[in-house]
């Protein structure tokens, strides 16, 4: 499903990946650790098709992922739709007037009928226990909230891959053992995860570990 051969990219000329090689099958759990200023936020960027390769290439379901490819309109729709990222900082990713908006704004990029939008944003509300916030300004909520909202943003695009970038940071202890359930069901339903992590909770639910060493090299172990 994922596939990286060789993958290269520095910032500035300094090298942040290495030669990645690697494939993640459809379904997976991959969980990437990583110190900090190994690469790892950079990698998940690659993923979700918003940096390309400088050497090397990377593949989603046999096509090739490149800054060309992203501007066919019609297929970058389609594989935004595949994939999912929720980033470390919810306030880089929430940007809409309020809750419901920021949950309806995917699936209207999507083009889905208004009813079916309805239900998708009432569905992720009652699940992630937002409900009652779904006229609150992002802006307004507390961190735990803000991340809730940024999953549930997510979901109602319903990917098949969701990218995770340090998903416990900020969070209390109640928020944390949530957000494991939660990844735990998204497993069991078949999804693919690839979750960025210095966490080692978290390496329960991996069926690999991908690992970025201080030099920037990759590693995928069983």
């Amino acid at each position: 499903m994922i596939h990286f051969d060789d993958v290269c990219y520095a910032y500035d000329g300094e090298p942040v990946l290495r030669h990645a090689s690697f494939t993640i099958k459809k379904g997976e759990t991959v969980v990437l650790r990583g110190p900090n200023g190994a690469g790892k936020s950079t990698l998940l960027r690659m993923l979700n098709g918003l940096i390309y390769p400088e050497l090397g290439t990377y593949h989603f379901c046999d096509t090739k992922i490149t800054a060309d490819k992203m501007r066919d309109h019609c297929y970058s729709k389609w594989f935004h739709q595949q994939m999912g990222f929720v980033w470390q900082n919810p306030d880089a990713q929430l940007f809409c007037a309020s809750v419901a908006e920021e949950l309806a704004f995917g699936p209207e990029q999507m083009g889905l009928a208004p009813d079916e939008i309805a239900c998708r944003v009432d569905d992720a509300l009652e699940l992630l226990g937002l409900a009652r916030l779904r006229g609150r300004a992002p802006y307004t909520l507390s961190g735990g909230e803000k991340k809730k909202t940024a999953i549930a943003s997510i979901l109602t695009m319903n990917p098949s891959v969701w990218t995770f970038d340090e998903p416990l940071s900020a969070l209390d202890e109640k928020a944390q053992a949530w957000l494991r359930e939660f990844l735990q069901a998204l497993k069991d339903a078949g999804k693919t995860l690839i979750i960025a992590t210095h966490d080692a909770s978290l390496s329960t639910l991996a069926d690999r570990m991908l690992t970025i060493h201080a030099d920037h090299s990759v590693e995928l172990l069983s």
